[in-house]
């Protein structure tokens, strides 16, 4: 007998879970999805045995759910990062200066002769950006050249500025908890962004410096193939998305794929694949538990981490 679909109610308040949970018993479109995701999201990171990669792009870290994503990351949910160079950055940057809510329409000539930046609907201060980056990023690559390291991978660098990180400071900080927890970043895109730029800068007068990008790939070579079970928690697409699925393919794919997207398939791109396609590629396996969520990353995944957190500390 099909579930009969009821109305949502909202009038008592209710917490994350039961309103996702009524989000699911009304049935409706998006709704469904989110409350379905919720639901495998619950079981990600309620599973011990599961190594769990986290992918996202660096846009999200310029907004609030970069707090989400800390958090995670510090409570023990998270195995193994998988992110794009301006992680790095807008992380370092925030953890010593502000961003600042802005609006879609502004003048984005104006914004540029008052050396502002505008990401989306936020406004970040050219002075809170790449100034702070270039500041920090020499005493970090100083210390590391002091020390002996010539060859340089990516979880290394990150874990680097994670240290360089005060606690206090980085209290959101995603480097910062990585860091604490002994949890890898991995930053396949490394070059494309301010924290890059800057070890090449560094590059031109240490000539014996180099990044070890084949260090990294060992790494999630070694994380793949000891997993009892493999997950992967998937925001927004790109080289983040791919290089996680890319890499569990060769331990026959994911056992559990949760993606958020606000991309389209029909352009065949990756960003809007959907989980299912991955299949195919032997890169989630035929009797994954898997799930796309269409849907703005910064709206669904806070409401749907709070809604899981609920359930596995009740």
């Amino acid at each position: 007998m099909p579930r009969r679909v009821e109305d949502v109610r909202v009038d008592d308040a209710p917490h994350l879970d039961r309103f996702v949970r009524r989000l699911e018993a009304g049935g409706g479109f998006s709704a469904k999805g989110v409350a379905d995701g919720t639901t495998l999201l619950t079981r990600i990171l309620g599973d011990a045995e599961m190594t769990t990669f986290l992918s996202f792009p660096a846009d999200i870290v310029a907004t609030g759910t970069r707090g989400v994503l800390a958090g995670l990351v510090r409570d023990g949910y998270i195995d193994a990062i998988v992110t794009t160079c301006g992680t790095l950055d807008h992380d370092l940057a925030r953890s010593f200066r502000p961003y600042y809510h802005g609006e879609w329409n502004l003048d984005d000539a104006d914004l540029h002769r008052r050396h502002l930046y505008r990401l989306g609907n936020l406004v970040i201060p050219e002075a809170n950006y790449g100034t702070v980056i270039e500041r920090k990023m020499r005493p970090i690559l100083d210390r590391l050249w002091k020390s002996g390291v010539r060859a340089l991978s990516t979880v290394e660098l990150c874990r680097a500025i994670g240290g360089a990180i005060p606690a206090r400071a980085g209290a959101s900080s995603i480097l910062r908890a990585a860091y604490d927890r002994n949890v890898p970043v991995f930053v396949p895109g490394i070059t494309d962004g301010a924290v890059g730029s800057q070890v090449w800068l560094y590059w031109q007068d240490h000539r014996g410096l180099s990044l070890d990008l084949l260090s990294d790939e060992q790494l999630l070579s070694d994380l793949v193939f000891a997993a009892k079970r493999s997950g992967a928690i998937l925001l927004g697409g790109g080289i983040s998305k791919h290089h996680t699925i890319w890499w569990n393919q060769f331990r026959d794919g994911l056992d559990a794929a949760l993606y958020l997207t606000t991309a389209v398939e029909w352009d065949g791109s990756l960003s809007g694949a959907r989980t299912r396609e991955a299949i195919s590629w032997g890169k989630v396996k035929p009797n994954a538990r898997h799930a796309t969520v269409e849907g703005d990353v910064t709206l669904l995944f806070p409401l749907m981490v709070g809604a899981a957190l609920e359930r596995l500390r009740p």
